[in-house]
């Protein structure tokens, strides 16, 4: 199945996940830091508890002293090498600053290229892809079909009556029912579709490895619907036309052979009051 075009989530890490992973490195580098001031106090006490004050040295404690001196030089190796330790551990919490700094500015860098990607390839009223975006798409799902042998389908709908909708009830209401009809055709398509909006009322979806009867299953569960305009009801019915992909087709010729379905289709609607029905809505 072909990947679903529809995410524009961020593929970077998100951003509670980073934090969570910084506080954890946070704990981490804090244990080690106070490990090594513990160590150092307690090596310190041993050093001083080890050298006697000078009046107690004499004569018959130099074999003792002898040893407590190699006590004292191992002792002083271990609080250089504890030292170097705290050196380090003081440039790893500089680097785990300037490493969170430059996550920090690549996860908002991310997020707004992603909001200025899809601000691109977005239609703003409908959340539906706009028709630059559903013709790259289409040229590219065509390409895989010739490559793999995969069934691929467009859908082109229109609705009807829509004219009379805005002259009727004015351009909100109309923009109301564009919207509305693009939540019925996501819940209707398949993840994997691509929903596009080509302009006005006219609209394609982009079935890739989709095999004939699929679409008709999607087919059936677009149905006309009703939207409520200033406590009137609006029925919304609408036009389709679909196309299977053929070899050699190009996107043109593709769209073409669903629109001449279309229009045959709503040449056999009736244009009356049938197709545009409206009533006062009952009191909510």
């Amino acid at each position: 199945m072909a990947s679903n075009p529809n995410s524009l989530e961020p593929t970077i890490t998100d951003p509670e996940e980073i934090q969570q992973s910084v506080r954890q490195l946070d704990r981490s580098t804090s244990w080690f830091w106070w490990n090594s001031i513990m160590l150092l106090i307690l090596l310190s006490a041993t050093w001083a508890a080890l050298s006697p004050p000078e009046f107690l040295v004499h004569y018959a404690l130099s074999q003792q002293l002898d040893l407590n001196s190699i006590g004292r030089g191992l002792i002083a190796v271990m609080l250089i090498l504890n030292g170097y330790s705290l050196y380090h551990q003081r440039h790893l919490e500089r680097f785990r600053h300037r490493l969170i700094e430059q996550m920090e500015a690549a996860v908002k860098q991310r997020v707004r290229a992603d909001k200025f990607y899809g601000l691109a390839i977005l239609d703003p009223l409908t959340d539906l892809y706009n028709r630059r975006y559903g013709e790259e798409c289409l040229q590219k799902e065509i390409t895989r079909a010739e490559r793999h042998g995969y069934d691929l389908a467009v859908i082109v709908m229109d609705l009807d009556n829509f004219k009379q909708i805005n002259d009727q009830f004015g351009h909100a209401a109309g923009d109301e029912v564009l919207k509305e009809f693009s939540r019925h055709l996501k819940r209707a398509i398949r993840a994997c579709d691509v929903p596009v909006r080509m302009g006005g009322d006219e609209f394609l979806v982009v079935l890739p490895e989709c095999p004939r009867e699929n679409v008709h299953i999607i087919l059936s569960r677009l149905k006309p619907f009703e939207v409520i305009v200033n406590r009137q009801k609006i029925v919304v019915s609408y036009s389709r036309g679909r196309a299977q992909y053929q070899v050699s087709d190009t996107s043109r010729a593709l769209i073409q052979r669903a629109d001449e379905l279309l229009y045959a289709e709503k040449a056999g609607r009736s244009t009356t009051a049938n197709y545009l029905a409206t009533v006062d809505a009952p009191d909510s």
